[in-house]
C-alpha cells in the first residue's frame, strides 16, 4: 500500500509540475557536456536573462574561470585570455521562489548589491544553502543567490571532471582559481 501511495504522489507531483514542457539547456565543454533544466516558473527573469545570452551567443568561447573544489566552478562572459564580454544591465534578484543552492544548481552570480547579476553564473558543487541561500528573516530577494535550474540525468560527472581541475591558471578575474588548462565552453544551446 505505501508503495502505492508512493507511486501515486509521485506522478501526481510529475503532473502538476509537468503543465509545461520544461526548458533545457546544454553547455557544451571540452570536457564533456552538461544538461540542466531551467525553472522558470521560480525566477522567470533570471531564466528568460540566461536564454537571450545564450541565444545571441555570448557563452560561445568562453572559460570556466573560477573552480572552487566542494563549492562552485563558475562561467559566463571571460575568455581564456581572461577578457571579458560586454554584458546587458543588470537583473533583479529572485531568491524568494524557493529554490535551493544544492549541488547540481545553477545559481547566478552577483557583486554586493542583489540587483547586479548580468551573465555569470555557477554551478554549485555541493548543498551550500547555509552560504548562498537567502537569509531567513531577509525581505524577499534583497540576499543570497539566485537558483535558476539543476542538473538533469547528464553532466555531474563532467562538472566533477571540470572541479578536479589542476588550478592557479593565471588569468581572468580570479586568477588563482583558474583551471591552468584553460576549459572552453564551446556553446550552450537551449531547448524544449
Amino acid at each position: 500500500m505505501r508503495r502505492f501511495l508512493a507511486s501515486v504522489t509521485f506522478v501526481l507531483a510529475a503532473a502538476i509540475a509537468g503543465g509545461a514542457e520544461a526548458e533545457t539547456a546544454t553547455i557544451d565543454t571540452d570536457l564533456g557536456t552538461i544538461t540542466v533544466a531551467l525553472d522558470s516558473a521560480a525566477a522567470p527573469k533570471t531564466v528568460a536573462n540566461f536564454i537571450a545570452y545564450a541565444k545571441e551567443g555570448h557563452f560561445d568561447g568562453t572559460v570556466i574561470y573560477r573552480v572552487v573544489p566542494g563549492f562552485v566552478i563558475q562561467m559566463g562572459s571571460y575568455d581564456a585570455q581572461g577578457d571579458a564580454r560586454p554584458t546587458h544591465d543588470p537583473i533583479p534578484l529572485e531568491t524568494a521562489g524557493g529554490l535551493k543552492n544544492l549541488r547540481g544548481t545553477l545559481s547566478m552570480a552577483r557583486g554586493d548589491e542583489p540587483a547586479s547579476a548580468t551573465a555569470e553564473f555557477f554551478i554549485n558543487l555541493s548543498d551550500n544553502t547555509d552560504s548562498l541561500d537567502p537569509k531567513p528573516d531577509a525581505a524577499p530577494n534583497t540576499t543570497g543567490y539566485a537558483v535558476f535550474g539543476h542538473m538533469t540525468g547528464n553532466g555531474m560527472d563532467v562538472v566533477d571532471k571540470i572541479a578536479a581541475s589542476v588550478l592557479n591558471g593565471g588569468k581572468g578575474p580570479f586568477p588563482d582559481a583558474a583551471p591552468a588548462f584553460p576549459v572552453t565552453i564551446h556553446k550552450v544551446t537551449v531547448g524544449p
